[in-house]
Protein backbone atom coordinates (compact mmCIF):
# COMPACT_ATOMS: atom_id res chain seq x y z
CA UNK A 1 0.00 0.00 0.00
CA UNK A 2 2.74 2.30 1.12
CA UNK A 3 4.56 1.50 -2.33
CA UNK A 4 1.54 2.35 -4.57
CA UNK A 5 0.72 5.05 -2.58
CA UNK A 6 4.41 6.70 -3.21
CA UNK A 7 4.73 5.38 -6.56
CA UNK A 8 0.94 7.55 -7.23
CA UNK A 9 2.13 10.72 -5.90
CA UNK A 10 5.75 10.13 -7.81
CA UNK A 11 2.80 9.76 -11.40
CA UNK A 12 0.51 12.67 -10.32
CA UNK A 13 0.13 15.45 -7.54
CA UNK A 14 -3.70 15.29 -7.10
CA UNK A 15 -2.88 12.28 -4.91
CA UNK A 16 -0.38 13.77 -2.43
CA UNK A 17 -3.22 16.53 -2.05
CA UNK A 18 -6.07 14.27 -1.47
CA UNK A 19 -3.64 12.28 1.31
CA UNK A 20 -2.85 15.61 2.79
CA UNK A 21 -6.09 16.83 2.99
CA UNK A 22 -8.02 13.73 3.98
CA UNK A 23 -5.78 10.94 5.32
CA UNK A 24 -5.24 7.67 3.76
CA UNK A 25 -8.01 5.82 2.47
CA UNK A 26 -9.83 2.60 3.16
CA UNK A 27 -8.89 -0.44 1.11
CA UNK A 28 -12.65 -2.04 0.56
CA UNK A 29 -12.45 -5.69 1.30
CA UNK A 30 -15.39 -8.13 0.51
CA UNK A 31 -16.05 -11.87 0.58
CA UNK A 32 -15.66 -14.17 -2.75
CA UNK A 33 -19.00 -15.45 -3.84
CA UNK A 34 -22.77 -15.53 -4.64
CA UNK A 35 -23.23 -13.31 -1.78
CA UNK A 36 -21.12 -10.43 -2.49
CA UNK A 37 -22.38 -10.24 -6.39
CA UNK A 38 -25.75 -10.45 -5.39
CA UNK A 39 -25.17 -6.98 -3.27
CA UNK A 40 -22.84 -5.70 -6.15
CA UNK A 41 -25.86 -6.26 -8.68
CA UNK A 42 -28.00 -4.48 -6.08
CA UNK A 43 -25.37 -1.45 -6.01
CA UNK A 44 -26.04 -1.12 -9.79
CA UNK A 45 -26.70 2.77 -10.39
CA UNK A 46 -28.13 3.34 -6.95
CA UNK A 47 -26.20 4.25 -3.55
CA UNK A 48 -24.43 1.73 -1.39
CA UNK A 49 -26.37 2.53 1.10
CA UNK A 50 -29.84 1.89 -0.03
CA UNK A 51 -28.47 -1.23 -1.45
CA UNK A 52 -27.21 -2.67 1.39
CA UNK A 53 -30.81 -1.89 3.17
CA UNK A 54 -32.62 -3.77 0.45
CA UNK A 55 -29.74 -6.75 0.68
CA UNK A 56 -30.47 -6.62 4.80
CA UNK A 57 -34.06 -7.14 3.77
CA UNK A 58 -33.37 -10.09 1.50
CA UNK A 59 -31.67 -11.11 3.98
CA UNK A 60 -34.04 -10.51 7.28
CA UNK A 61 -36.21 -12.74 4.99
CA UNK A 62 -34.64 -15.47 3.57
CA UNK A 63 -31.71 -15.86 5.95
CA UNK A 64 -29.25 -17.34 3.71
CA UNK A 65 -28.26 -15.84 0.06
CA UNK A 66 -27.42 -19.09 -1.93
CA UNK A 67 -28.47 -19.96 -5.55
CA UNK A 68 -30.43 -22.11 -5.16
CA UNK A 69 -32.61 -20.07 -2.22
CA UNK A 70 -33.23 -16.89 -4.83
CA UNK A 71 -33.90 -18.52 -7.86
CA UNK A 72 -37.39 -19.79 -7.07
CA UNK A 73 -38.44 -16.33 -4.92
CA UNK A 74 -41.19 -15.04 -7.18
CA UNK A 75 -40.87 -11.36 -8.75
CA UNK A 76 -43.27 -10.20 -5.97
CA UNK A 77 -41.08 -11.44 -3.64
CA UNK A 78 -38.46 -9.68 -5.04
CA UNK A 79 -40.61 -6.16 -5.63
CA UNK A 80 -41.37 -6.46 -1.45
CA UNK A 81 -38.19 -6.22 -0.68
CA UNK A 82 -37.37 -3.49 -3.04
CA UNK A 83 -35.81 -4.67 -6.16
CA UNK A 84 -36.57 -3.43 -10.06
CA UNK A 85 -37.84 -6.62 -12.28
CA UNK A 86 -34.43 -6.05 -14.25
CA UNK A 87 -32.43 -6.94 -10.93
CA UNK A 88 -34.15 -9.51 -9.96
CA UNK A 89 -33.66 -11.05 -13.91
CA UNK A 90 -29.70 -10.39 -13.02
CA UNK A 91 -30.05 -11.83 -9.84
CA UNK A 92 -31.97 -15.32 -10.74
CA UNK A 93 -29.59 -15.03 -14.18
CA UNK A 94 -26.78 -15.31 -11.93
CA UNK A 95 -28.31 -17.83 -9.67
CA UNK A 96 -28.72 -20.13 -12.78
CA UNK A 97 -25.31 -19.69 -14.05
CA UNK A 98 -24.06 -21.40 -11.03
CA UNK A 99 -26.45 -24.25 -10.23
CA UNK A 100 -25.82 -25.06 -13.84
CA UNK A 101 -22.17 -25.11 -13.32
CA UNK A 102 -21.84 -22.70 -16.13
CA UNK A 103 -19.45 -20.55 -13.56
CA UNK A 104 -17.72 -21.61 -10.06
CA UNK A 105 -17.41 -18.37 -8.27
CA UNK A 106 -14.52 -20.17 -6.31
CA UNK A 107 -12.30 -21.02 -9.39
CA UNK A 108 -12.19 -17.12 -10.09
CA UNK A 109 -9.31 -16.74 -7.13
CA UNK A 110 -7.07 -18.75 -9.29
CA UNK A 111 -7.70 -16.54 -12.61
CA UNK A 112 -6.30 -13.72 -14.38
CA UNK A 113 -8.58 -10.49 -14.11
CA UNK A 114 -9.17 -10.96 -18.48
CA UNK A 115 -9.86 -14.69 -17.88
CA UNK A 116 -12.31 -13.58 -14.44
CA UNK A 117 -14.01 -10.83 -16.78
CA UNK A 118 -14.46 -13.37 -19.97
CA UNK A 119 -15.92 -15.60 -17.23
CA UNK A 120 -18.63 -13.09 -15.57
CA UNK A 121 -19.33 -11.17 -18.31
CA UNK A 122 -21.59 -14.12 -19.92
CA UNK A 123 -24.13 -13.37 -17.33
CA UNK A 124 -26.65 -11.33 -17.86
CA UNK A 125 -26.13 -8.11 -16.04
CA UNK A 126 -22.87 -8.42 -15.11
CA UNK A 127 -21.25 -5.54 -16.56
CA UNK A 128 -17.48 -4.35 -16.42
CA UNK A 129 -18.25 -1.98 -13.54
CA UNK A 130 -19.49 -5.15 -11.52
CA UNK A 131 -16.56 -7.09 -12.29
CA UNK A 132 -13.85 -4.50 -11.45
CA UNK A 133 -15.49 -3.49 -8.26
CA UNK A 134 -15.69 -7.60 -7.73
CA UNK A 135 -11.95 -7.87 -8.66
CA UNK A 136 -10.70 -5.10 -6.91
CA UNK A 137 -13.00 -6.29 -3.57
CA UNK A 138 -13.15 -9.65 -3.69
CA UNK A 139 -9.89 -10.82 -5.46
CA UNK A 140 -7.30 -8.10 -4.66
CA UNK A 141 -6.89 -7.13 -8.39
CA UNK A 142 -3.60 -4.78 -8.04
CA UNK A 143 -4.19 -2.29 -11.13
CA UNK A 144 -8.20 -1.69 -12.00
CA UNK A 145 -9.65 2.00 -12.73
CA UNK A 146 -13.42 1.39 -13.02
CA UNK A 147 -14.02 4.50 -15.51
CA UNK A 148 -18.02 2.95 -15.62
CA UNK A 149 -17.80 4.55 -11.79
CA UNK A 150 -19.55 7.62 -11.49
CA UNK A 151 -17.34 8.88 -8.52
CA UNK A 152 -14.25 7.65 -9.99
CA UNK A 153 -14.92 10.20 -13.34
CA UNK A 154 -16.29 12.59 -11.41
CA UNK A 155 -13.30 13.21 -9.23
CA UNK A 156 -11.13 13.18 -12.70
CA UNK A 157 -12.89 15.81 -13.87
CA UNK A 158 -12.94 17.64 -10.88
CA UNK A 159 -9.02 17.23 -10.47
CA UNK A 160 -7.07 16.69 -13.83
CA UNK A 161 -9.80 18.84 -15.58
CA UNK A 162 -10.25 15.81 -17.96
CA UNK A 163 -13.50 15.35 -19.51
CA UNK A 164 -13.23 12.52 -22.45
CA UNK A 165 -13.49 9.06 -21.14
CA UNK A 166 -10.61 8.49 -23.30
CA UNK A 167 -8.32 11.29 -22.60
CA UNK A 168 -8.64 9.70 -19.11
CA UNK A 169 -7.32 6.71 -20.30
CA UNK A 170 -4.88 7.56 -21.90
CA UNK A 171 -3.58 10.09 -18.61
CA UNK A 172 -3.99 7.16 -16.06
CA UNK A 173 -2.17 4.57 -17.80
CA UNK A 174 0.79 6.03 -15.69
CA UNK A 175 -0.91 5.31 -12.59
CA UNK A 176 -0.10 1.26 -13.69
CA UNK A 177 0.32 -1.09 -11.95
CA UNK A 178 -1.41 0.78 -9.13
CA UNK A 179 -4.77 1.81 -10.79
CA UNK A 180 -6.91 0.05 -8.09
CA UNK A 181 -5.42 2.34 -5.02
CA UNK A 182 -5.55 5.13 -7.59
CA UNK A 183 -9.50 4.35 -7.59
CA UNK A 184 -9.54 4.04 -3.28
CA UNK A 185 -7.54 7.42 -3.36
CA UNK A 186 -10.69 8.90 -5.78
CA UNK A 187 -13.20 7.80 -3.67
CA UNK A 188 -11.54 8.70 -0.54
CA UNK A 189 -11.43 12.03 -2.20
CA UNK A 190 -14.63 11.93 -3.23
CA UNK A 191 -16.83 10.83 -0.21
CA UNK A 192 -15.11 13.04 1.90
CA UNK A 193 -15.49 16.37 0.02
CA UNK A 194 -19.45 15.33 0.81
CA UNK A 195 -19.29 14.48 3.76
CA UNK A 196 -19.80 11.20 3.32
CA UNK A 197 -19.01 8.16 5.40
CA UNK A 198 -19.64 4.62 3.22
CA UNK A 199 -19.19 1.23 4.84
CA UNK A 200 -17.79 -1.22 1.97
Amino acid sequence: MKEAINYLISKDAIFKSIIDQYGMPVIPRRPQGFETLVLLILEQQVSIDSAKATFLKIKASLKVIEPEILLPVSEEEYRNFGVSRQKTSYIKALATAILNKEVDLESLLNKTAQQVREELIKIKGIGNWTIDIYLMFCLEAPDLLPLGDIAVVNTIKELLHIHDKEAMEIHTLKWSPHRSVATYLLWHHYLNKRNRTVVY
